[in-house]
This record gives structure tokens, C-alpha cells and sequence, in this order.
């Protein structure tokens, strides 16, 4: 175990974070660069020990890659400019071969690293299973390794720029320094955002003094992400374990209950991380990506998964989908299914490859499990499903005279979204995709509405109190929500106040966290749901 365990753990808020920040206030741009450098190899040392490695290679090899493809890239432009007009093409065809060549190298380098550490034991034992179904003697033996934290998260940030470079989005980076603090910017490296060298490889490098409304802005975000954590995500712990643990010991309704809740505990845990690591960087002068556009007023699995985990989604897209979809030979289907079946289901045949392949990754990246490909696989389908069924959908609403954009329509389609949501998260959560199957079963074989007053669910881990206090912070996030989704910025609403309602909203955020957190005797805080991956 690690120096430090968690963002929200006292030796990063109370020690680690405020003395980063003291050093950063030296009026030495050189040395604030310095500090931001050291401060993330520190973290990534206090949380992997020599681990660091990991993230040191990694670098380094991104930074040769990179230059790799420019000096190919430059190399070729000399080339063509010197030769004649009919011969330009065939060199240019002739060193994309090359850049391509090196661009596999980078990353079969990183990901095949990933796979071997993450994966290996999983697909070993996958293998052993087969042999054993057609009698074969024969058993493959791969031991665990020892995995750096956010490997999975870092590992998607070098691919990332090795792409960008080839693609020519982004020219080599020839300042290791500059790199080396984009790789290594210690609130993201634990569990995201996965960052693009664009969004903060300069920013970073530029080393910016700190302003008091960074300050101001950055504290109010971090509290309000220790409340989701602390107040909620910590509170549900209790019940959550003991459910999916004991899960043959629990009727339909309970474990509907705690589906519903692993939902709620996983967005307030993930989303709560993000608030404090974002806020920790805009103290810093440094504007990370967001990660989350309220998810929950999504009207579709597929609007959700735009506004959950925005930057994997995002990478997933630029690195897997569009690829794949405008590779020649899925350009070629789509023409002979666009001839076919149109034009709205005719691209829908090269896009579902695509997708697949997507939510086959998407599962793998979140764990070597069968849930977890399982949990890919869902919403796969269900967000085929809904882009094959809208023109049918379109058509029954106009028939049935139902206006779409009215609000009881909104609503109906929020409260089916976060049902598939919460249905995809059991998967994702069950102790494997069998415990999963029966969980679900439960839902629609057992339910009873018995345990609701028998007193079950306040046996689990939490009482009448604190369901009270759940309920009312989710309310103020809620409140929260609804002003971000009609456009309100909350904390420059608070910052144009005067000075009593601003310091007033601001500790009675931390009097609310401090009264009702979930620590000490009784409660045990969630591990942090992503840092494993």
C-alpha cells in the first residue's frame, strides 16, 4: 500500500496538496515548472512506489517516438522537394509505410505492456478452462504482476500523442521537459481525466502563478466534491458490500435498492474524484478537461455515455471509431449497405463494427472479467438498438400526436435511461458475470416490497439518519445540476455576491462536510472505484 491511497485521503488534502501549493507560490516561473515535475513524480512514488518506472519508460519512449516520426516526416518533405513532380507520390506512399511502422511499434509497446500486466492472468486462465473442457494436460502458469495506479489512464494519454504526432494534429514535442510534465501532472494521474497533450502539455510549461480566483474557484470545487465522496459515496459503502456480497441472502427489492445505489455511490465516488483533482489543477493555473456533464438528465444510453467519463469516451472515438469506420474496407460496406438499406441504416453497418470494437475495449479497459466484456456488450446493444429504432420511434410519437421535446416525454425517457444505466452498473459491479445473472433475477422473481418496512435496510450498513442525509444532499446536487444544465455557472453566481454570502456558502460547505461526512467509528470509506485501472 502506498504512501498515499486516495485523493481524498489526509496525507494528499492536509499535506501533500497545501505544501505543492506553498512551494508554488516561489515568483520563479523556472522553479514553478520544477516543482509541478517533482510534485507529480512524488505522487506517483507515494502511490506506486518503484513503480515510478513504469511512468519514467514510458515517457521516455514516447518522447523518442515522437521525434522518431518527425525526423521520418522531415526526412520525407526534403525527399519530395528535391525529386521530381511524378515521383512525389511514391515517396510519400513510402515513408507513411515507415510512419506507420513506428506508430504500431509505439503502440504495441504501451498497450501490449498494459495487456501483459492487466490481462495475462485473466486470459490464462480463460485458456486453462478450454483445455480442461477437451482433456487436454495442460496448464498455462502467469503470476500476477505488480501493476502501477492509473496505469490504464497514462497508458491512453502516450497513445494518444503518439497519434497526434503522426497525424500531424500535433508536432513533436523536442522539450522532455515540457513531456515529462504532461505525462506525470499529479491530479490526474491517479484516475483521469486522460488529458491530450493539447489540453494541458503548455498550459503546464507556462507554469502560471497562482490568482486568488483560481484559488477561490479550485477550494469551492474540491468541496463539493468531498461531499459527494465523503457525505454519500462513503455513506452507501456499508450497504453496498454487504448486498453484492451476501447477494443469495437478499430478496428483489434490496438488491434493486443497492443497484440503484452502487449507481449513485460510482457517480458520487468517480465524479467527486474529478471535482477535487480539477479543482486541484485550476489552484495550480492548470484547466483540466471535464469528465462529466450531468449524465442523469440524458434522455438516451448514448447521451449518457457523452456525458460519463467524457475523455475515454472521447478517446475511444478519435482512436478506435473513426478509424475503423473510414478504413477502406468499412467505407466499402458502407457504401453497398447505403445502396441497399438507405441512408439511415445503411451506415449503421460499418458503424456497429466500429461501436463493437469500441465496447469490447471499453469493457476490457474497465477489468479482466466476463462482467466487465459483458458490461460492454449491454451497452453496445442497447445503443444499436436505439439507432436502429429512432426513425420507428419518430414515426409512432408523430402518429400518437406526442411532442418529443415536451417535458413529462424528457422526463420519461431520463427515468428509462438511468434504469439501463443502473441495470449496466449490477453487471458492472457484481462479484462476476454468474452473481450477476442471479442478482438480476432477483429483481423480477423476488421482489417484495417486505423488506422496505421490516426493518432490513437499516440493517445493512445504514439507518433512518442516514438515508435522510443521502437524500438531502443528493437534493443540493440536484439543485446544482439543474442550474449547470440551463447554462448557470454556480460559482461565479457565488463569486458576484458580496462577501458575507460568499464566505457564508463556503463554511457552511465545510460544516456540512465535517457534520455530516461519513468517517470514524462504524463507516468504512470506498476504495477508490478507477484508481485500479
Amino acid at each position: 500500500m502506498g504512501l498515499i491511497t486516495s485523493y481524498f485521503s489526509f496525507k494528499y488534502m492536509a499535506v501533500f496538496l497545501p505544501a505543492v501549493i506553498g512551494l508554488y507560490l516561489i515568483p520563479s516561473r523556472r522553479f514553478r515548472r520544477l516543482v509541478l515535475l517533482l510534485s507529480g513524480y512524488c505522487f506517483f512514488w507515494a502511490v506506486s512506489g518503484k513503480l515510478l518506472v513504469y511512468l519514467l519508460l514510458s515517457t521516455l519512449s514516447i518522447h523518442h517516438i515522437g521525434l522518431w516520426l518527425e525526423n521520418i516526416n522531415g526526412e520525407c518533405e526534403r525527399l519530395r522537394s528535391d525529386s521530381p513532380k511524378e515521383q512525389r507520390k511514391e515517396i510519400k506512399s513510402r515513408y507513411v509505410r515507415k510512419q506507420r511502422c513506428v506508430v504500431a511499434f509505439g503502440v504495441i509497446l504501451h498497450i501490449g505492456i498494459l495487456l501483459f500486466l492487466k490481462y495475462s492472468p485473466f486470459f490464462a486462465a480463460n485458456i486453462n478452462s478450454l483445455f480442461k473442457i477437451v482433456r487436454l494436460p495442460i496448464a498455462i502458469n502467469i503470476p500476477s504482476f505488480a501493476i502501477p495506479i492509473g496505469i490504464s489512464f497514462y497508458t491512453l494519454q502516450a497513445v494518444s500523442y503518439i497519434f497526434d504526432v503522426y497525424r500531424k494534429k500535433i508536432p513533436a514535442d523536442n522539450n522532455l521537459f515540457r513531456l515529462a510534465l504532461y505525462m506525470s501532472f499529479f491530479p490526474q494521474l491517479m484516475e483521469g481525466p486522460i488529458c491530450r497533450y493539447t489540453d494541458t502539455a503548455h498550459n503546464l510549461y507556462q507554469a502560471e502563478a497562482v490568482k486568488w480566483e483560481n484559488l477561490t474557484f479550485g477550494m469551492q470545487r474540491m468541496l463539493f466534491g468531498l461531499m459527494k465522496k465523503i457525505v454519500v459515496a462513503d455513506r452507501l459503502n456499508l450497504f453496498i458490500e454487504n448486498v453484492f456480497t451476501n447477494y443469495g441472502n437478499f430478496d428483489g427489492f434490496v438488491t434493486a435498492a443497492a443497484c440503484v445505489g452502487y449507481t449513485i455511490q460510482l457517480y458520487m465516488d468517480f465524479s467527486g474524484t474529478m471535482d477535487l483533482v480539477i479543482g486541484s489543477g485550476q489552484i495550480l493555473g492548470v484547466r483540466l478537461p471535464e469528465n462529466f456533464q450531468r449524465p442523469f438528465f440524458s434522455k438516451t444510453i448514448s447521451e449518457f455515455w457523452q456525458r460519463w467519463h467524457i475523455t475515454l469516451g472521447t478517446w475511444f472515438k478519435d482512436y478506435i471509431f473513426f478509424p475503423l469506420s473510414m478504413s477502406k474496407p468499412l467505407k466499402k460496406l458502407t457504401g453497398r449497405a447505403r445502396k441497399r438499406f438507405g441512408n439511415h441504416f445503411g451506415p449503421l453497418a460499418a458503424g456497429s463494427v466500429a461501436l463493437f470494437c469500441v465496447w469490447l475495449c471499453n469493457g476490457l479497459w474497465h477489468g479482466a472479467g466476463w462482467h466487465y466484456i459483458f458490461f460492454g456488450m449491454y451497452h453496445f446493444v442497447l445503443i444499436l438498438l436505439g439507432s436502429l429504432t429512432e426513425p420507428f420511434v419518430i414515426k409512432a410519437a408523430d402518429r400518437l400526436h406526442i411532442k418529443r421535446d415536451s417535458v413529462p416525454y424528457r422526463i420519461v425517457q431520463i427515468i428509462r435511461t438511468t434504469a439501463l444505466v443502473c441495470i449496466g452498473e449490477l453487471f458492472f459491479r457484481a462479484n462476476g458475470l454468474m452473481a450477476g445473472f442471479v442478482m438480476f433475477k432477483k429483481i423480477f422473481t423476488e421482489f417484495s416490497f417486505k423488506t422496505l418496512y421490516d426493518g432490513t435496510l437499516f440493517s445493512l450498513g445504514m439507518d433512518l439518519p442516514d438515508y435522510i442525509v443521502i437524500i438531502f444532499t443528493l437534493l443540493i446536487i440536484l439543485i446544482v445540476g439543474i442550474i449547470q444544465e440551463r447554462g448557470g455557472r454556480v460559482r461565479e453566481i457565488i463569486a458576484r455576491r458580496n462577501i458575507v454570502i460568499r464566505f457564508g456558502v463556503f463554511y457552511a460547505a465545510i460544516l456540512f462536510i465535517i457534520i455530516f461526512g461519513a468517517y470514524g467509528k462504524g463507516y468504512v470509506p470506498v476504495d477508490p472505484i478507477y484508481a485500479g485501472f
